[in-house]
């Protein structure tokens, strides 16, 4: 089942008080950090207590991933350290290439986890954003890819706006790339922690554009982007239309549904049910049809 990510908040792996309030913030994923976060200095002093965290805290819920370090640059390491704790997913930055991919899942074989492990290519720069397909599509173990819009930015020479304009090239090539896949594609923080009203519009644009969730830096910002995510009592209400719509249309032998006299295709049905699931897993009441 596809694991439910409205929201993935960052945890920096070199602060104690912070992996500790992890299970409590609500978030459906935390990232326990060992790459931006931590000083170079003390990334083993991360290592051990990330792991110790995953074996030690119950997150419930939440799903526990963990963003080690480049892969050139001490994420093979990371992985040997943090894998025998049981990390639920392993998040993979400055990932540029298929090859990236395939170094992360032949090493977390080679660890031998105790259960399955996620891979999630993380997305930042234009070289990646150019093989995103071939990135999303590289192994079984990848079931999302995210984007890096702050790094993105900086790589193609752009300026980090609040309108998004210079990253709007780059979310629609990485949606287009996962959902070709057949993955999720979850987006970049926003990163003004005092803009409610603004991570709100932005939160709403791109799930517009097909994302299916994006992190958050800051408790806070886990609310608003759990409540733009969640199907609106009228989405759900249409989800409902549609799939009974679908189903006389299939007992009747016809190749069409109507929904308030529009013709309703494969993809809108399948919108239709992703949203009734989403809405199930989160515990929200589905409406009657009305049709």
């Amino acid at each position: 089942m596809e694991r439910l990510r409205r929201s993935r908040i960052y945890l920096p792996g070199n602060r104690p008080r912070m992996l500790q309030k992890g299970p409590h913030l609500g978030a459906d994923a935390v990232i326990l950090d060992l790459e931006d976060s931590v000083s170079p200095d003390e990334k083993d002093a991360a290592r051990i207590l990330v792991a110790r965290a995953i074996k030690a805290l119950d997150y419930g819920d939440s799903e526990v991933m963990v963003r080690i370090n480049p892969i050139h640059s001490g994420g093979l390491t990371d992985l040997t350290m943090i894998l025998d704790s049981g990390p639920d997913a392993i998040v993979v930055p400055k990932c540029e290439t298929r090859e990236d991919v395939l170094i992360i899942e032949n090493a977390i074989r080679d660890n031998n986890p105790q259960k399955p492990v996620a891979i999630l290519p993380m997305i930042e720069t234009a070289k990646g954003i150019l093989n995103a397909y071939e990135i999303a599509s590289a192994s079984k173990m990848v079931d999302a890819v995210t984007f890096g819009g702050e790094d993105f930015t900086q790589d193609i020479g752009a300026t980090r706006t609040k309108s998004g304009k210079e990253i709007f090239m780059g979310r629609n090539m990485l949606v287009i790339a996962a959902k070709a896949a057949g993955i999720q594609a979850l987006d970049t923080v926003f990163t003004d922690i005092s803009d409610d009203e603004g991570l709100r519009k932005d939160t709403q644009e791109i799930k517009e554009m097909g994302f299916d969730g994006r992190a958050a830096i800051h408790p806070a910002q886990i609310e608003i982007i759990h409540d733009v995510f969640t199907p609106t009592q009228k989405e759900l209400q249409y989800a409902v239309n549609v799939r009974l719509a679908a189903e006389r249309a299939r007992e009747d032998g016809s190749g069409v549904a109507v929904v308030k006299n529009k013709m309703i295709d494969r993809p809108i049905i399948q919108r239709a049910d992703k949203i009734i699931h989403l809405a199930e897993r989160i515990d929200l009441p589905i409406p009657e049809p009305n049709i």
